[in-house]
């Protein structure tokens, strides 16, 4: 590892939590370069929904190359692009009856989230932005300006303005109080508050802890969006994709957004992509290459992500993650139970789960003895006192036993003061 730290930069972050070098992966495991393997929950951020190295993306793709596929098309037309277009709208925006444009952009979910701002803004006429505390959306200034996050937000250098940021609802003491308070704050002629152009919010918030918003709170955010006249903008960029046990993470709740941002897991094989999907009467107000960039057509996402969508043309794949769901939450509590002081608690839905600790040193240490025991997982929270677990959709059942039950002994060997 010499090479990396003598000539990378200091701003490397996960590598120190994975001190070792990674040679190859295959679905829910990733082996280093001296052979070690390790049970990956962890899948890149929610990037690999469907693992690594996924079979069929990986045969599409070989394909795609020998034949001299188009790698990079800007926004040109591509077939690779028409296929994966035209099965997204006929399996995930046809039987919802969504109504809505696909806007590619650059390949990062920072990238739909800027997008997503800039469209808003100008539909409206409007600056502010309302987000919510505890949420991620991103490291670019715009992005950045909608997360709450002060260690991130203290490295942009500038002011960050223009976002206003509201208490989510698992905020102690919140709830649809806050959300009324801040309706009449912004009804009232007298309170100073600018009317915002969008509310930007996640339904669950995974860099934040793994808090999950109920139907009926994200029901009075959109309510109050469009009573102000703003446009309601769902981030389901790390829980989207399936992670939830359905497509959308809010495929349940009749929610209606102006905009949805894509981007992690939509790509499938780990290669970038970011898709906006919005309200048409919204697009239209775009004028041609009025937002661009150089990387919204790479050839082998388009063919990845066409494959990852053969997944959501029948239910299989979405009721064993639901199934899981029940799974992962009994043995996380199990082992809040067994070695947690009263106020631990576990939170999830569908494979993203988040076990709250309530103690970042030892919350840090249970991760640091999972890695050297042969499992990925990352601490997340506002002050990392949350282990968040997040492995590939398709991981086989005795992966997922395996590193729940590593888990569970790294949770015992520092509960005992064995690190």
């Amino acid at each position: 590892m010499d090479i990396f730290e003598q000539w990378e930069s200091e701003i490397r972050g996960y590598c120190r939590a994975y001190p070792t070098v990674f040679q190859s992966a295959s679905n829910a495991r990733q082996i280093d370069e001296n052979g070690k393997s390790y049970i990956d929950f962890f899948a890149g951020a929610g990037v690999l929904n469907f693992g690594h190295n996924n079979p069929a993306m990986k045969k599409a793709i070989i394909r795609f190359i020998e034949n001299d596929g188009v790698a990079h098309s800007l926004d040109m037309y591509t077939t690779p692009k028409r296929e994966f277009v035209q099965a997204f709208v006929d399996t995930i925006l046809k039987p919802r009856n969504m109504q809505y444009k696909l806007q590619f952009m650059g390949p990062t979910g920072a990238n739909a989230v800027e997008a997503a701002l800039k469209l808003a803004r100008k539909v409206t006429g409007r600056t502010d932005v309302v987000a919510f505390s505890q949420g991620f959306h991103g490291m670019t200034l715009g992005a950045l300006a909608c997360t709450a996050n002060q260690y991130f937000r203290k490295a942009a250098g500038v002011p960050l303005t223009h976002v206003s940021h509201a208490p989510f609802e698992t905020n102690l003491g919140c709830g649809a109080g806050c959300l009324e308070t801040l309706r009449q704050a912004y009804l009232s002629p007298n309170s100073g508050y600018d009317t915002p152009a969008a509310f930007i919010v996640e339904t669950i918030q995974a860099e934040g802890g793994v808090n999950i918003a109920t139907k009926e709170w994200l029901h009075a955010v959109q309510a109050l969006a469009h009573e102000l006249g703003a446009l309601f903008i769902i981030d389901d960029i790390q829980v989207g994709c399936g992670r939830t046990g359905s497509y959308f993470s809010f495929d349940d709740m009749g929610l209606d957004p102006d905009i949805v941002c894509l981007a992690k897991g939509i790509g499938g094989f780990g290669t970038p992509m970011a898709m906006n999907l919005v309200k048409p009467e919204h697009d239209a107000k775009w004028l041609p290459g009025e937002h661009t960039g150089t990387f919204r057509g790479q050839g082998i996402s388009f063919v990845a992500g066409r494959e990852g969508l053969r997944y959501f043309e029948n239910d299989d794949l979405m009721k064993q993650t639901r199934a899981r769901e029940v799974q992962i939450t009994d043995r996380l509590k199990a082992i809040a139970k067994r070695y947690g002081k009263s106020n631990w608690e576990v939170r999830g839905k569908g494979m993203i789960h988040g076990l709250d600790m309530k103690d970042s040193p030892f919350t840090k240490s249970v991760a640091k003895t999972c890695f050297d025991s042969g499992l990925l997982i990352g601490a997340c929270g506002v002050t990392s006192t949350v282990l968040k677990v997040i492995p590939p959709l398709t991981t086989p059942d005795k992966d997922l036993e395996e590193g729940l039950d590593i888990l569970e002994s790294a949770v015992g060997t520092v509960a005992g003061g064995g690190v």
